[in-house]
């Protein structure tokens, strides 16, 4: 298939799952400030969402005009949500995969087309409501429940060929790299400094971490216990069984860039394999004893390399 169309199709299912990992990142975040004692001030924890995106500095340079200005619930919903200067906010990657889907309406089904435009119209009831004082929650619900309804369209309506292959590694890069991110600044901000683990707060957080993933019943299923931090990272990056882990993701990405690359042995296969290799041969305790940041923080560099060997890959020529 052309390599423009290819690079469409990419993006829309990349800027949909950023879509809905921004909304479950706002989520978490706001649910864990409804727990007693759950950070500092409010600044200390409305600034872990923008560390998850990597959007401090932006956050400073757009928002901060004073020096006595702080981090607000108010300011961080609404440069995540619906900041037009932000290019990850929701409201940029939702108005980004509409226009990545119009560019391609005739490579894929009426219906994904149909799906990805009805919920750009739908999105625009949101943007005058203030977020922050009422209806978050529900905002972030039917973001997250757009985005499966829009995997679940062209799971069921596209045929199997190139275009389907490049919407799925779409969005597990994309899945990949927030996940990634999610449990690295999580896994710091709540290790428990005086309250012992499996404490009342250190349960309601972590369990909010993992319902941000859509992880709390397998966690409670496989593991029958109480949560301790150590289990939800295995949960989140070797538990292959774990639809949002680390290790499924790229399961998903490595056979998808088989069947696209065939007998060509491209760089970004080469490297793919390399990552997968290390999440389904490697073990927990060896990953703590080398340091669970250092290994997430190195994931999300390869990660990143990766996104960029698909593009030198099957895009470039869209670009040249």
């Amino acid at each position: 298939m052309l390599s423009r169309t290819a690079d469409h199709l990419y993006w829309m299912a990349r800027y949909i799952e950023r879509a809905e990992n921004m909304a479950r990142v706002l989520d978490v975040t706001y649910n864990m400030s409804l727990v007693p004692n759950a950070a500092e001030s409010e600044a200390a924890l409305w600034v872990t969402a923008l560390e998850i995106c990597g959007s401090v500095d932006a956050y400073q340079r757009d928002y901060f005009k004073q020096e006595e200005d702080e981090y607000t619930a108010a300011g961080v919903i609404h440069y995540l949500a619906m900041d037009m200067n932000n290019p990850s906010s929701i409201y940029n990657s939702l108005r980004s995969a509409r226009e990545n889907a119009h560019a391609v309406r005739v490579a894929m089904t009426s219906e994904t087309w149909e799906n990805i435009n009805v919920l750009w119209l739908e999105f625009n009831q949101f943007i005058d409501q203030d977020l922050a004082k009422h209806g978050l929650r529900e905002f972030c619900d039917w973001v997250k429940a757009r985005s499966h309804l829009f995997r679940g369209v062209c799971f069921g309506t596209m045929l199997r060929d190139d275009a389907f292959s490049f919407v799925r590694l779409g969005t597990f890069l994309e899945r990949a790299d927030n996940t990634a991110r999610l449990l690295d600044v999580k896994y710091h901000l709540l290790l428990p400094e005086q309250e012992e683990i499996g404490g009342a707060v250190d349960y309601y957080e972590w369990s909010a971490v993992l319902r941000s993933v859509s992880a709390f019943q397998a966690y409670q299923k496989i593991y029958s216990d109480t949560i301790e931090p150590w289990r939800v990272a295995e949960l989140l990056v070797l538990r292959r069984d774990m639809p949002r882990s680390l290790h499924a993701c790229f399961d998903e990405i490595t056979l998808i860039l088989e069947q696209l690359s065939g007998n060509r042995q491209t760089e970004c296969k080469r490297l793919a394999g390399e990552l997968h290799a290390k999440l389904r041969f490697g073990k927990m305790r060896g990953i703590f004893q080398d340091g669970l940041h250092e290994f997430l923080d190195d994931f999300v560099k390869a990660n990143n390399q990766l996104g960029a060997e698909i593009h030198k890959s099957f895009f470039s020529i869209a670009t040249s």
